[in-house]
This record gives structure tokens, sequence and C-alpha cells, in this order.
């Protein structure tokens, strides 16, 4: 059951941002992230906190935005949702969710402190909170693999179980969700980020018992109904990162899928994550690559139930430079731009959620019109964005049968 109060803050940032379940088409539209940031931004300069925005005088106050992202009718309007707010706030009692909006004692530092304005706004949850403030492992990969992947996957999580260490983990089918079960069946403990479905993983049976006894805490940025979408999966990438101490790529594809992304994400955006990479075995080229952009090489087995220690000492290590003669060919993989696009094409489908210009958006990410521009038409050709015409602008392409959030 939901145990905390739900802090006036929060009450704000939910009726600003929340969808409370309604397909993302309604009017008047929840503020993006970004969008959130923005009116963040103006609460500090006036001096203001979210709940400020509860009060009878909110209206007037609202009238002197003059942020162009932010419309004062459609911040009103969104206020005004109290009663679906009711509604949804019982409906998730019931399911046994609680609620941490970002101005929330409860939420996590390290979300805010290494993605600052890129923390969401709202984490939706279940299970022990208290897990979130934890750290760990996380244990990354593909979702289609082989046996010997499985194995090592379920080797690494019952040593850290052992060492007293929690798992992170997206949750997906693969070797992520082979990671969370069996850390749980080795008594530890797990956190799951998931892109999609809070309330219905949360049911399923692989996970009850854990969630009870304290165990396992489900979260999600998504509305807790939200079926899957491709955005969505890509974006929750960085708060597994950014929960852990540490993150072990266990198998990825190169140049393509979630787990390249995130990881390249990772090795970029966030300097003080240890990055490991499997390199035993029979090597995939995404992980090669990955260590060749700077993912660490993970403790080789055996490991003799000191994994956190070998953690500590490999990921101080320094790897001496290598001057290697290389092809051109190798020089040009080096640098090959499909690398950066996949770092960056999370990023862009989260600002993305609502449609975008192409100009606004290199204004975002701070790049140059001709760059973005390259970027849009790729993810346009790879059917991951879709155009919009009169006038042109840009939105993650959902296709029908996920618009609903019902």
């Amino acid at each position: 059951m939901l145990t905390h109060i739900l802090q006036p803050d929060t009450q704000a940032i939910l009726l600003l941002c929340a969808s409370f379940g309604q397909n993302r088409q309604i009017e008047p539209q929840p503020l993006t992230l970004s969008e959130y940031n923005s009116l963040t931004d103006w609460l500090r300069q006036n001096q203001m906190r979210p709940a400020d925005l509860l009060e009878s005088t909110a209206k007037e106050q609202l009238q002197k935005i003059t942020v162009n992202k932010l419309n004062p009718d459609r911040l009103s309007a969104l206020l005004e949702r109290g009663m679906m707010l009711s509604l949804a706030v019982e409906k998730w009692t019931n399911q046994g969710l609680w609620v941490l909006g970002r101005s929330d004692t409860n939420y996590p530092k390290c979300l805010k402190q290494r993605l600052r304005h890129s923390a969401p706004a709202i984490l939706y949850g279940i299970g022990n909170i208290e897990l979130l403030s934890m750290g760990g492992l996380a244990i990354i990969g593909s979702r289609d693999v082989d046996d010997e992947i499985f194995s090592y996957t379920r080797r690494v999580a019952q040593n850290i179980a052992v060492q007293g260490m929690q798992v992170i983990s997206g949750g997906a089918r693969g070797v992520d969700q082979a990671a969370m079960l069996a850390v749980l069946d080795a008594g530890g403990t797990s956190v799951g980020v998931l892109a999609d479905s809070l309330t219905k993983t949360a049911v399923n049976s692989k996970y009850r018992s854990s969630i009870k006894e304290g165990r396992l805490t489900l979260v999600s940025s998504y509305d807790p109904e939200a079926g899957f979408n491709t955005g969505n999966a890509m974006g929750r990438n960085k708060y597994i990162y950014a929960l852990a101490d540490y993150a072990l790529v266990v198998s990825s594809s190169f140049g393509k899928g979630g787990t390249w992304a995130g990881a390249v994400e990772a090795l970029s955006r966030l300097q003080d994550m240890p990055v490991f990479v499997r390199l035993d075995g029979a090597i995939s080229e995404g992980n090669q690559q990955l260590h060749n952009q700077g993912a660490k090489p993970f403790p080789a087995e055996p490991w003799n139930d000191s994994l956190r220690e070998l953690l500590v000492k490999a990921a101080s290590w320094i790897e001496p430079v290598q001057t290697v003669e290389k092809t051109p060919q190798e020089t040009v993989l080096d640098i090959y731009p499909q690398d950066i696009y996949q770092a960056v094409l999370p990023i862009i489908l989260n600002h993305l959620q609502q449609p975008k210009d192409a100009k606004s958006l290199a204004e975002c990410l701070n790049v140059r019109l001709s760059q973005m521009q390259d970027w849009l038409n790729k993810a346009v050709n790879e059917g991951t964005v879709r155009k919009i015409n009169r006038p042109v602008t840009y939105v993650v392409n959902q296709p029908t049968t996920q618009l609903s959030l019902l």
C-alpha cells in the first residue's frame, strides 16, 4: 500500500507532468521533462516551489511567464486536473504503488547528482524505497543470448549477492531479467528500472514474493500502465547506470540496440561511473568496441567471493597506453559516426516525446543545425522518428497500438 504522504510539491509535479493513464494526444498535454525543467528554472528565479502553483494566486502568477516553451493557459489547465489526480492516487494506492517527485526527500540523490536536469521529474515504484539509494552493480545485456551468457550472468549475480551488493537492472528479457532473478534466488536485493508496464510486472509471480520481503524494488519514470515503445526503453537506460556504483555490459551488439546505446551514453556522460564489459570467452564485436571506447575489462573468474574488492581495484586501474600502428580502415572505425549517432539517439528520443523542430532540438543539444538534421534524417529512415509536415517537426514514432497508456 501507499505508505508515504504525497507531498504538495509532488502533487504539483504530477498535475503538470503525469498522463494519469490518458492518451498522450489529449489536451492539455502534460509537460515533457525539458518543459518541466524550464518551469523549474522560472520557479527558482521567482523564489517559488512547485507547491506554490497550487495556491489560489497561482493563475495570476503564471500569466507573468514569458518562457517560449511554456504557455500560461496550458499550465493553468494542467493544474486544474485535481479530480484526475485524486482518482489516480487512489488507484495507485490500491495497487501498492508509491510516487516520488524530484523534490521528495526519498528521491534518489544519485539521480539528481549524476543526471541533473535529465533526472526524471516523477518516479513511480513498488517495493522498498530504501533500495534506490543503496547503489550496486548494474548488469545489462542483450535480449537474445546463448546459454553460456545466461550462465555467466547468473554467476556474477550470485556472487554479488554473497558480497552484499545488489543488482540494478532494466528488467527486460534476456540478460537483465536473468541477473535480477539470480540475485533474488541467492537471497540478495535488486532494483528494476522498467520502461513500461510497471503495474503488470509488479504482480508477476516471479517478483511478487521478493517485493513483499523488501528485497526487490521496481521503478519507472513512465505511467505505471504505459505500454512499450522504443523511445521510453532508450530513455530509461541512463537511470539504470545512475543508480549503480558500477556497471557490467555482459553482451552487446555493435552500433545498434538499447544495450549499445546505453553503454555509449554512460561512457560519454557519466564520468564517475566505472563501466565494465565482459571480455572472457567468445567476445562479441559490440563488447570489443565498448572496450575500445573506454569500458574496463570485468575481472576474470574465479572471483573467490571477493568480487567487490576486485571491482574497486579494477575501477581505479588505468590501462597503459599502447602505441599500435593502425590501418586506415581501423582508424576510420575508431571514429565511425554511427557510434556518435547511437550515443545521442536516446537523448534525441527523450526530447521528441512531443513534436519539435530541428532548430529547437539543435539548440537543446547545443549542436549545429546541419548535424542535427543529419541525425534526424537517419532516425526517420530507420523508422525511429516520424516527420510531420506543416510545420516541419519530428516526434518519436509510436505504432498506433502503443499510443494508448490505458
